[in-house]
């Protein structure tokens, strides 16, 4: 095998201070009642791939599916890891068995940078339920599964995610991670599986592993948001040095989701000095090899939500309906004012006007004007009550461009409006 091969650029990356996205959106989000077929998948992965040019493999680990659900799922990762090679990090999800362990390998095997990662419960009673043992010994049979991986087949590097580690003990964890690091483990993710933690429980779990684990061990967070803060605490845990770092495209994943992809890198990507100011590192190095280009977000987000149908809705942060929209007075006149961004210079989304019931004549006129009539100003004045008239009538705030357009049609020819 080409010695080439066996470089862990996920820990390089994260070594050197880089984030490293662990995408979740196929595996993760089965569990949230979707499911990408292999195809999009490969597509997927590509476009992902794509926002970080010929870095994409140092940028994202594309976690293609769960082998041991079926022959099927299988074959969906096995193509992943044979299309998408060298566009991202393809990782194969596996349960902490040797049988398991042996298929994941076997379904990204020849794939450059490839990845399996080994689920292990961390708490008490999550080790109970999944394997009957105690967390130690489910921690130990982890080690060995990591040195099994490693020795069939060096070329995979080998991820452990403790399940449950809201819940463990943070010394326990610490001392696990040191010793399945020198068995050969990648990274070491810490998970809220089910989304129970604070920001500050976060902060404090994340902290005191790191405190207690040689500088060798690369943490990964993966947080889900059962309480609305996968976002806030997947940040907070970046504050304490985390680099590897799980999302899901538009969130989806178990229950209600995690911290959605395009939120997290737009936050971490979008303003250089606002990430550090989060991150609390000013003077730290940069968090990527290449600037990611958020321009690709909106297209990916679209397509995710076609293939899944998970809606993008007006309130969708980043990437909704709703960014780069205006519809009332004040905003039409000073658009700078009333958005966190400029949509189209970060996010290539042009600004619209949007025709509502709050419309005031001057967005009634940018209205008209895009649709060819030129009001003056009894005219715009009419349009406005007309406008707000058919909202309330049907219910519905916004008014369609054509049913406006029908409507200045009869207005500018002097005729009234039916």
């Amino acid at each position: 095998m080409d010695s080439e091969l066996r470089v862990d650029v996920v820990r390089e990356s994260a070594l050197a201070g880089r984030v490293v996205l662990w995408e979740e959106s196929a595996r993760d989000g089965a569990q949230g009642k979707t499911l990408m077929d292999a195809g999009f998948r490969v597509e997927l992965a590509r476009a992902q791939g794509r926002i970080f040019g010929d870095d994409g493999p140092r940028h994202v680990v594309f976690a293609a599916g769960f082998p041991a659900v079926c022959e099927q799922e299988f074959e969906a990762v096995r193509r992943v890891a044979a299309e998408a090679e060298g566009a991202v990090s393809v990782a194969a999800v596996c349960r902490g068995t040797e049988a398991d362990v042996r298929q994941a390998l076997a379904s990204v095997k020849g794939s450059a940078h490839a990845r399996i990662m080994v689920v292990v419960p961390a708490s008490e009673a999550m080790a109970r339920v999944m394997v009957h043992r105690t967390a130690r010994e489910a921690l130990d049979d982890g080690v060995g599964l990591v040195a099994l991986a490693r020795d069939t087949d060096d070329a995979v590097a080998v991820d452990v995610c403790l399940a449950d580690a809201s819940r463990a003990d943070h010394a326990l964890m610490a001392d696990y991670a040191n010793i399945v690091t020198s068995a050969g483990a990648g990274t070491v993710v810490l998970a809220d599986t089910v989304g129970c933690q604070l920001p500050a429980e976060t902060t404090a779990m994340f902290t005191d592993v790191a405190d207690q684990a040689d500088d060798g061990v690369v943490l990964g967070s993966h947080l889900h948001n059962d309480l609305g803060l996968g976002l806030a605490n997947t940040l907070q845990a970046a504050a304490t040095g985390v680099r590897v770092l799980s999302s899901s495209w538009l969130g989806v994943a178990e229950r209600s989701g995690m911290v959605a992809t395009e939120q997290l890198l737009f936050l971490l990507g979008g303003d250089p000095a606002r990430a550090a100011d989060v991150l609390g590192s000013p003077d730290g190095p940069s968090l990527w090899w290449s600037v990611p280009d958020l321009t690709r977000l909106p297209a990916i987000t679209r397509a995710v939500s076609a293939h899944t149908g998970v809606p993008l809705t007006v309130t969708t942060p980043i990437v909704g309906t709703g960014v780069g929209t205006i519809s009332t007075g004040t905003p039409f006149v000073h658009p700078e004012l009333f958005q966190p961004f400029d949509p189209s210079a970060l996010l290539g989304i042009e600004p619209s006007v949007v025709l509502t019931h709050l419309a005031s004549a001057r967005v009634v006129t940018a209205v008209a004007a895009r649709l060819g009539h030129d009001l003056d100003r009894e005219q715009a004045r009419s349009a406005m009550h007309w406008v707000k008239e058919r909202a309330y009538r049907t219910g519905r705030a916004v008014v369609e461009d054509q049913a406006f357009a029908d409507h200045l049609d009869v207005l500018t020819a002097g005729r009234d409006a039916p």
